[in-house]
Protein backbone atom coordinates (compact mmCIF):
# COMPACT_ATOMS: atom_id res chain seq x y z
CA UNK A 1 0.00 0.00 0.00
CA UNK A 2 1.46 3.35 -1.03
CA UNK A 3 1.87 5.97 1.65
CA UNK A 4 0.82 9.55 1.15
CA UNK A 5 3.63 11.95 0.44
CA UNK A 6 4.29 14.83 2.82
CA UNK A 7 2.72 17.40 0.47
CA UNK A 8 -0.53 15.40 0.31
CA UNK A 9 -0.71 15.15 4.10
CA UNK A 10 -0.13 18.86 4.49
CA UNK A 11 -2.77 19.61 1.86
CA UNK A 12 -5.41 17.45 3.59
CA UNK A 13 -4.65 18.96 7.02
CA UNK A 14 -5.19 22.50 5.76
CA UNK A 15 -8.25 21.50 3.76
CA UNK A 16 -8.44 20.18 0.22
CA UNK A 17 -9.08 22.49 -2.67
CA UNK A 18 -11.86 20.21 -3.93
CA UNK A 19 -14.21 19.24 -1.11
CA UNK A 20 -16.33 16.18 -1.74
CA UNK A 21 -19.10 14.40 0.15
CA UNK A 22 -20.17 10.77 0.14
CA UNK A 23 -23.94 10.33 0.23
CA UNK A 24 -25.30 6.99 1.42
CA UNK A 25 -29.07 6.63 1.16
CA UNK A 26 -30.90 3.58 2.49
CA UNK A 27 -34.36 3.52 0.90
CA UNK A 28 -37.30 1.20 0.30
CA UNK A 29 -36.72 -1.16 -2.63
CA UNK A 30 -39.86 0.10 -4.37
CA UNK A 31 -38.43 3.66 -4.49
CA UNK A 32 -35.22 2.86 -6.37
CA UNK A 33 -36.46 3.75 -9.86
CA UNK A 34 -38.02 7.02 -8.67
CA UNK A 35 -34.80 8.01 -6.87
CA UNK A 36 -32.61 7.08 -9.88
CA UNK A 37 -34.83 9.17 -12.16
CA UNK A 38 -34.74 12.15 -9.78
CA UNK A 39 -30.94 11.96 -9.56
CA UNK A 40 -30.54 11.73 -13.35
CA UNK A 41 -32.78 14.78 -13.77
CA UNK A 42 -30.46 16.93 -11.63
CA UNK A 43 -27.29 15.67 -13.34
CA UNK A 44 -25.94 13.03 -10.97
CA UNK A 45 -23.94 10.76 -13.25
CA UNK A 46 -22.60 7.94 -11.10
CA UNK A 47 -23.86 5.85 -8.22
CA UNK A 48 -23.45 2.43 -6.67
CA UNK A 49 -26.60 0.47 -5.77
CA UNK A 50 -26.56 -2.36 -3.22
CA UNK A 51 -29.21 -4.71 -1.93
CA UNK A 52 -29.01 -4.64 1.88
CA UNK A 53 -30.96 -5.85 4.92
CA UNK A 54 -31.46 -4.07 8.22
CA UNK A 55 -33.88 -2.41 10.56
CA UNK A 56 -34.31 0.84 12.38
CA UNK A 57 -37.10 1.73 14.73
CA UNK A 58 -39.58 -0.52 12.93
CA UNK A 59 -37.70 -3.63 14.17
CA UNK A 60 -39.08 -5.93 11.45
CA UNK A 61 -42.44 -7.60 11.15
CA UNK A 62 -44.13 -11.00 11.05
CA UNK A 63 -45.17 -12.86 7.91
CA UNK A 64 -47.26 -15.99 7.37
CA UNK A 65 -45.80 -18.66 5.07
CA UNK A 66 -47.59 -21.99 4.53
CA UNK A 67 -49.73 -21.45 7.59
CA UNK A 68 -46.85 -20.67 9.96
CA UNK A 69 -45.97 -17.26 11.31
CA UNK A 70 -42.36 -16.13 10.94
CA UNK A 71 -40.57 -13.12 12.37
CA UNK A 72 -38.67 -11.07 9.80
CA UNK A 73 -36.32 -8.80 11.74
CA UNK A 74 -34.02 -7.72 8.90
CA UNK A 75 -35.99 -5.87 6.25
CA UNK A 76 -34.74 -5.78 2.63
CA UNK A 77 -33.69 -2.26 1.59
CA UNK A 78 -31.70 -0.62 -1.18
CA UNK A 79 -28.56 1.40 -0.47
CA UNK A 80 -27.38 4.02 -2.94
CA UNK A 81 -23.87 5.43 -2.60
CA UNK A 82 -22.31 8.33 -4.48
CA UNK A 83 -19.46 10.79 -4.02
CA UNK A 84 -20.20 14.30 -5.23
CA UNK A 85 -18.69 17.76 -5.30
CA UNK A 86 -20.06 19.78 -2.39
CA UNK A 87 -21.93 22.07 -4.78
CA UNK A 88 -24.25 19.17 -5.71
CA UNK A 89 -24.94 17.81 -2.21
CA UNK A 90 -27.97 19.89 -1.15
CA UNK A 91 -29.71 19.45 -4.49
CA UNK A 92 -29.02 15.69 -4.40
CA UNK A 93 -30.32 15.27 -0.84
CA UNK A 94 -33.51 17.14 -1.76
CA UNK A 95 -33.99 14.94 -4.84
CA UNK A 96 -33.63 11.77 -2.76
CA UNK A 97 -35.99 13.06 -0.07
CA UNK A 98 -38.60 14.03 -2.64
CA UNK A 99 -38.48 10.72 -4.50
CA UNK A 100 -38.15 8.34 -1.53
CA UNK A 101 -40.48 9.86 1.07
CA UNK A 102 -43.85 8.23 1.77
CA UNK A 103 -44.29 9.76 5.22
CA UNK A 104 -44.41 6.35 6.88
CA UNK A 105 -41.98 4.48 9.13
CA UNK A 106 -39.35 2.69 7.07
CA UNK A 107 -38.72 5.39 4.44
CA UNK A 108 -35.00 5.16 5.16
CA UNK A 109 -32.05 7.35 6.05
CA UNK A 110 -29.44 9.53 4.32
CA UNK A 111 -25.87 9.71 5.65
CA UNK A 112 -23.29 12.34 4.61
CA UNK A 113 -19.52 11.86 5.05
CA UNK A 114 -16.52 14.01 4.08
CA UNK A 115 -14.20 12.60 1.44
CA UNK A 116 -10.58 13.78 1.37
CA UNK A 117 -9.71 12.54 -2.08
CA UNK A 118 -10.87 10.39 -4.99
CA UNK A 119 -8.54 8.71 -7.47
CA UNK A 120 -9.50 7.37 -10.89
CA UNK A 121 -7.62 4.09 -11.25
CA UNK A 122 -7.37 4.29 -15.06
CA UNK A 123 -5.26 7.49 -15.17
CA UNK A 124 -4.50 8.61 -11.56
CA UNK A 125 -6.79 11.64 -11.92
CA UNK A 126 -7.56 13.07 -8.47
CA UNK A 127 -10.24 15.10 -6.74
CA UNK A 128 -13.54 16.13 -8.31
CA UNK A 129 -12.18 15.32 -11.75
CA UNK A 130 -12.00 11.65 -10.78
CA UNK A 131 -15.70 11.51 -10.00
Amino acid sequence: MAQRGRSQLEKSETGPANIMTKIEAVIQNSKLEAVKTALQEIGVEGMTVLEVRGHGRQKGHTEVYRGREYSVDLIPKTKIEMVLADAMVDKTVQAILGAARTGKIGDGKIFLSRIDDAIRIRNDERGEGAL
